[in-house]
């Protein structure tokens, strides 16, 4: 079981642009769709999808209509009775793939409702593999709040899941900080910002990564694993690091497609499978989120062909 805290849900809506955006200027949409949105929500459709087991936390008002789109995408959900509709996040995706988001801040919470959504995970990650705290915090909640679910569940019994993050901003700093995640999944740029060491120009972009990355594993996570975007990913953990690039992809939407990355990675480890292997199953995910409209959550029958090298990276 790998259980997902989402605590600043969106209905993520999606309009597809024939050409270019053009600022100022009146366009006629293609198509738009709606999904259930939020990348911890992103991150356990992804992992059913596939046929493993999973739930998602999250805040909801018994009277939002984001709770008919959960049920239309079959998403197993704990659902925590807290007041407030879900923010909606609107994606303006052109006919080259280009993606602008504009994100609304989401209900404002406050340390009730914090200690109800920490109360609640603490349950749902009880005999848990993995418990995954993803997304930016809404309005209201401290950036160390993810640090009080990890402390919150790890003093809950001995049999504590190992924890994955994917924020960003002071939320990642403070876990970082004082939370000891077993596993962090930011992109470059945010990696850059989290550690405040820019890449080195002067080497390829893997082992740039593996330098700033090499900051932080082991001595503060036990491992990172970076997205790169169309360059692939990397893996840094206490043993090595790995980079693996991926195969050919045409994009049409990339919102979810880092969710799908770490979704595709989880689903390797609870496999059993190498550091290699969870680049590889993690790249897949990712590329195949990347190649649909929308916020769709790939399953298996989505993953492209065509291969996905991996290689072991050294300083």
């Amino acid at each position: 079981m790998i259980v997902t805290l989402t605590a600043n849900p969106s209905l993520d809506r999606t309009v597809t642009l024939s050409d270019a955006l053009r600022v100022g200027e009146v366009q006629s949409a293609l198509a738009v769709r709606e999904d259930a949105g939020g990348k911890g929500i992103n991150v356990t459709r992804v992992l059913t999808g596939s046929g493993a087991a999973s739930r998602a936390v999250l805040p909801l008002d018994a009277d939002d209509p984001f709770a008919a789109v959960l049920r239309s995408a079959h998403v197993p959900v704990l659902a925590v009775p807290l007041p407030g509709a879900a923010r909606a996040n609107l994606t303006l995706t052109d006919g080259e793939g280009v993606t602008t988001k504009i994100n609304l801040p989401g209900v404002t919470r406050g340390a009730a409702d914090a200690a109800t959504l920490i109360d609640a995970t603490v349950r749902a990650s009880e005999g848990a593999d993995w418990l995954v705290l993803a997304g930016s915090l809404p309005p209201g909640l401290a950036d160390d709040f993810y640090v009080d679910v990890i402390t919150a569940v790890r003093a809950a019994g001995t049999a504590a899941p190992r924890i994955a993050v994917d924020t960003s901003g002071p939320a990642l700093r403070a876990v970082v900080e004082r939370g000891r995640p077993e596993l962090i999944k930011p992109n470059d740029d945010e990696l850059v910002e989290l550690t405040g060491t820019p890449l080195d120009a002067t080497r390829p972009l893997p082992e740039a990564v593996l330098a700033v990355a090499r900051e932080l594993v082991p001595a503060r996570v036990g491992a990172a694993f970076i997205t790169l975007g169309g360059d692939g990913a990397v893996l840094v953990d206490s043993e090595g690091a790995w980079f693996g690039t991926p195969p050919p992809t045409r994009v049409r939407s990339t919102v979810g497609a880092g969710d799908s990355s770490l979704a595709g990675f989880l689903l390797a480890d609870i496999a059993g499978g190498s550091p290699a292997e969870r680049v590889r199953s993690g790249i897949r995910y990712g590329s195949a989120a990347a190649s649909l409209p929308g916020t769709q959550a790939p399953t298996p029958a989505d993953l492209l062909p065509g291969e996905v090298p991996v290689r072991a990276l050294t300083l």
